[in-house]
């Protein structure tokens, strides 16, 4: 009982980060059809509800593409698809409000619970809809009529973050009303995405089958940007896949990810958690895509060697650095990482692993002084200790003479030598008397949000 409570304590602790990271942040939540569907969609739900809890700012906005096709061939009735979209008949538009309209109810019930003994206990959420976006006719394409099947002719964003600003989770689903009163079948994909656009929300998210995209040997993509989504994309339709819920949030996580929105996430709505996983971890869990800048971090390559040298030998003559040689960093650049702004080098560091002692050294950090009243030195810890973390080491130490503030600041604690790697004792300076400072990676496996 004591290790789980230890346990639970130290996790609580740990979530601090996150919950100070997410507060007020907007989060579009793209529910499809087939998540609803799902034994695992009330875990979701749950999570949802934690995470308004926490002051995050949701808007959730429903598909119905399963349920709709389901009581459609109930009635023996038939509606093609054109470019993806359905075509909405009079007879068939009254299928899409009854599957609609049930949807609506039982996700607004799920998170009116608030039974005692469940995740619910006590949540008391207030579940906004109503007639934000307002809807028009898709018209004639290619000769085919679409009928009821319609677009986003606006959306009443300020009405939207009012509601928001109450704490009230915004839910959405596929039909919309427009200025004649009539009603049109949207898709689920296309309002999520405007909405995540026009409130200028912090994060797209959607759940697929899988744990996100899978690459060619089998592993989730973690990461992909705008460009690596539109060529999986190429892929897949010519394959004859072009109406996966995959590919359709693929779709609109790219959009908006080119208009502006940081990070779109494709999650599992099979697994237990996957929400909390992802916005609460350094890993995660699913693949984000994430907008492309003129700014990257990445492992550095020979070709960087001049790039290195220019940034660090200011350094090494004020005696912040130990100093280099070309041929030594020649030697090293695969334990280097790098930032890179406009094909410049503006910060690096380097891991020295001792698996003997499951710890590394962080070294040779470095950021440009144009650069550094941002986070670009954060940037390089979350790297190295994602590094270190896949290579099951549990410790990371520094030497610094300059910079004992700022390591403490970000976790690390003072150290005697003898804390060092038997290997690193022999090579200590006496005459530089470094500081030693150590961050036990156990302690520290959930920080500030890297997705």
């Amino acid at each position: 009982m004591k290790l789980r409570s230890t346990a639970l304590v130290n996790g609580f602790r740990q979530s601090a980060p996150y919950v100070n990271a997410h507060q007020n942040k907007t989060i579009v939540i793209m529910l499809g059809g087939e998540a609803i569907a799902d034994s695992n969609f009330g875990n979701i739900v749950n999570d949802i509800a934690l995470l308004n809890s926490l002051g995050l700012r949701l808007v959730l906005v429903y598909g119905a593409r399963p349920q709709i096709s389901q009581q459609l061939e109930k009635q023996g009735l038939e509606t093609p698809y054109h470019n993806s979209v359905r075509v909405t008949d009079s007879a068939s538009l009254e299928v899409v409000k009854q599957a609609a309209g049930q949807l609506q109810l039982d996700i607004t019930a799920r998170l009116s619970m608030s039974l005692n003994n469940t995740p619910m206990a006590g949540a008391q959420i207030n579940v906004v809809s109503g007639n934000f976006v307002i809807a028009q006719p898709l018209g004639i394409d290619d000769g085919i009529d679409f009928c009821h099947s319609g677009r986003i002719r606006r959306i009443d964003i300020e009405g939207i973050h009012r509601q928001l600003d109450q704490r009230a989770i915004v839910l959405l689903g596929p039909v919309a009303s427009s200025v004649t009163g009539e009603c049109f079948n949207l898709t689920s994909e296309e309002i999520a995405t405007q909405l995540a656009i026009r409130l200028n929300a912090d994060k797209l998210i959607g759940f697929c089958s899988l744990q996100g995209v899978i690459g060619p040997n089998g592993n989730v993509l973690s990461e992909l940007f705008p460009h690596q989504v539109e060529e999986i994309l190429q892929q897949r339709e010519l394959a004859g896949d072009t109406q996966s819920g995959t590919v359709r949030f693929l779709r609109g996580a790219t959009a908006a990810c080119r208009s502006g929105v940081p990070r779109s996430h494709l999650l599992s709505y099979k697994v237990d958690g996957s929400l909390i996983q992802e916005l609460f971890s350094i890993e995660g869990i699913g693949t984000q895509i994430v907008t492309e800048s003129a700014e990257r971090i990445r492992q550095a390559t020979i070709d960087d060697i001049g790039g290195i040298l220019d940034l660090i030998r200011p350094l090494e003559e004020q005696g912040i650095l130990v100093r280099r040689s070309r041929e030594q960093l020649e030697q090293e650049i695969p334990r280097f990482t790098v930032i890179e702004r406009d094909d410049r080098i503006i910060g690096c560091a380097a891991i020295y692993a001792y698996p003997e002692s499951q710890s590394a050294e962080m070294a040779c950090v470095a950021v440009h002084p144009e650069y550094r009243d941002s986070e670009r030195g954060t940037r390089l810890l979350q790297y190295i200790k994602h590094q270190a973390l896949q290579d099951g080491l549990e410790t990371i130490f520094v030497l610094t003479t300059r910079s004992i503030h700022w390591f403490r600041e970000h976790g690390f604690e003072e150290a005697d030598v003898s804390a060092l790697p038997d290997a690193k004792q022999q090579l200590y300076n006496l005459q530089r008397r470094s500081k030693v400072l150590t961050l036990d990676l156990n302690d520290h496996v959930m920080r500030l949000p890297a997705h």
